[in-house]
């Protein structure tokens, strides 16, 4: 049975410094010399440390909610549906980001648990230098995913134009469901929804869900994708993030740049760079149930 390492404990001796700024790890793998060599990788990371092993689905099931970790390093083979096990370990730890490990890049297991909200997907024979660059990225709340598998995403994301037409209803958004919808095909989280367009995250999650029933989809990702390729929101911007002037009066600023923020670059490759990325971030916001 895999040993496990009490939190704030050193598995290579010693005590831990201060969290801040600790990228907090736990390694979930059935092969203990994988575990082992990648602790001697971290090891030598400043920002990264080891806090939990496991080498069972069970074991990782109590680690998650046993250990105080920002990232679960999480082998696809641990399970015999990694899938639905990533969907179970979100449920239990829904702070936690899931970086899976899978022997090979496989299109259609890359998606499922691209779309069950896996924040990172690896090939098992990625170098160390990558992993560590995906785990400080997945560390500060961005998606990750090999090149191969954007473009996965970004050919799924085209193949719903080739849907029936009658796959789903036909139906007309009110333009308050059109503008929140418009800001989750740009990556933006409920919170940041609510902020923009003056609610409260629950009246968001409301909205999204009377979305979610006229158009006949299944989640997040599936809502974005529908509306980027039948152009349901092509010409609606966000409202700017609001601010406080000087006077302490509500106002409004430019939204960042780039495609999460509704920029328009030219060209179809930025286009279609700005759109995978645009979905990579949708994945990556937080779900509803």
């Amino acid at each position: 049975m895999a040993s496990t390492i009490n939190i704030g404990e050193n598995p290579d001796g010693g005590e831990f410094e201060s969290s801040a700024g600790l990228i907090r790890v736990i390694l979930a793998d059935t092969q203990a010399i994988f575990r082992a060599g990648l602790r001697k990788i971290f090891a030598l990371e400043d920002d990264i440390r080891v806090v939990g092993q496991a080498e069972t689905l069970s074991q990782t099931q109590s680690a998650v909610t046993k250990f105080s970790a920002d990232i679960l390093i999480f082998e696809s083979a641990i399970a015999p549906n990694p899938v639905e096990a990533v969907t179970e370990l979100l449920r239990q730890a829904p702070q936690l980001k899931i970086v899976v490990v899978t022997p090979s890049l496989d299109e259609q297991l890359t998606l499922d648990l691209f779309r069950r909200g896996a924040h990172g997907i690896l090939c098992r024979e990625v170098e160390p230098e990558i992993l560590i660059e995906c785990l400080r990225k997945v560390a500060a709340g961005q998606p990750w995913l090999q090149n191969e598998a954007v473009q996965w995403v970004m050919d799924a994301f085209r193949g719903h134009n080739l849907r029936p037409s009658g796959a789903r209803p036909k139906v007309q958004l009110t333009p308050k469901e059109t503008l929140i919808v418009s800001c989750v095909t740009q990556g933006m989280k409920n919170k940041e929804i609510a902020a923009r367009v003056g609610t409260t995250e629950q009246v968001v999650k409301n909205y999204l869900r009377k979305v979610y029933d006229k158009l006949g989809v299944a989640d997040r990702l599936e809502l974005a994708l529908y509306c980027l390729s039948h152009h349901v929101v092509d010409g609606v911007k966000p409202p700017p993030i609001p601010t406080s002037d000087s006077d302490g009066q509500s106002s409004g600023a430019p939204a960042a740049s780039g495609a999460a923020a509704g920029a328009s670059p030219s060209g179809s490759s930025s286009t279609a760079t700005n759109r995978a990325s645009a979905i990579l971030a949708i994945a990556s916001a937080d779900k509803l149930s």
